[in-house]
């Protein structure tokens, strides 16, 4: 007679309750992004953002890891990264051109699942990742990056829209670094010394100010200053096998 499997405690549904809630936020950014309200659209999106970075730091501090997890983390990430931040560009800035605008959304669509694919496959293998870089940008971050014309015109609303042919050409370039073979450090490795630690609480506590008082400012410089990373790792040919 086969037994039933044994119970699990409610709280270890908590980090697949946070990914199904990121998913919902992808896609009612999606939502909010046809019907013209970007600003929500793309704090939503932040939002997402967010909750990927807690899910899977809660499952592995309440030790409740599973394949299925794995799995719908990964299926979160194509939706809110890949898929919710294309579209809302498209609706925002490509309407004027559908045609090769819509191109630039498939492909970077596209980019981002051979990424996420890619990163799958890694994490199964028998090596054990470098956890100090990544390869390629990882699809968090270049949901951000492909929304830094949008943060721009947000920051500084006098200034003329991004031409469609720009916008379309980045979104594709941001694509195939997504997939490329550059080692972007992750800043997951780095430490301060002991004398420092009250310098740095000191900056999080400022970056989170600016970030509540003028979010789309604090953004563009953010992302500016990942592109920054990003351009230094491409300058030094700073690249990966697979």
């Amino acid at each position: 007679m086969q037994r039933d499997p044994p119970d699990i405690p409610l709280i270890h549904l908590l980090p697949n309750v946070l990914t199904i809630i990121a998913i919902c936020a992808g896609l009612t950014a999606i939502r909010f992004g046809y019907q013209g309200s970007y600003e929500t659209a793309v704090r939503l999106i932040l939002l997402a953002c967010i909750l990927d970075g807690l899910d899977g730091r809660l499952a592995r501090l309440l030790q409740c890891e599973s394949s299925v997890g794995a799995e719908l983390d990964s299926l979160a990430d194509f939706l809110n990264f890949g898929v919710a931040p294309a579209l809302i560009i498209y609706s925002w800035g490509l309407a004027d051109l559908p045609s090769a605008g819509w191109i630039a959304v498939v492909a970077f669509t596209i980019c981002c699942v051979l990424r996420l694919a890619r990163f799958n496959v890694s994490a199964k293998s028998e090596e054990t990742p470098d956890s100090d870089y990544f390869i390629g940008i990882p699809s968090p971050a270049a949901a951000l990056l492909v929304m830094l014309p949008m943060l721009i015109s947000f920051t500084f609303s006098d200034l003329p829209l991004v031409h469609p042919v720009i916008i379309a050409a980045y979104m594709i370039l941001i694509g195939i670094l997504m997939i490329s073979h550059l080692r972007i450090y992750s800043f997951k490795g780095l430490r301060v010394s002991r004398s420092n630690a009250k310098y740095t609480l000191l900056g999080i506590v400022l970056l989170t100010a600016a970030l509540l008082t003028y979010l789309w400012a604090t953004m563009v410089v953010m992302c500016l200053a990942y592109l920054v990373s990003v351009i230094w790792a491409v300058l030094h040919h700073d690249t990966a096998k697979d």
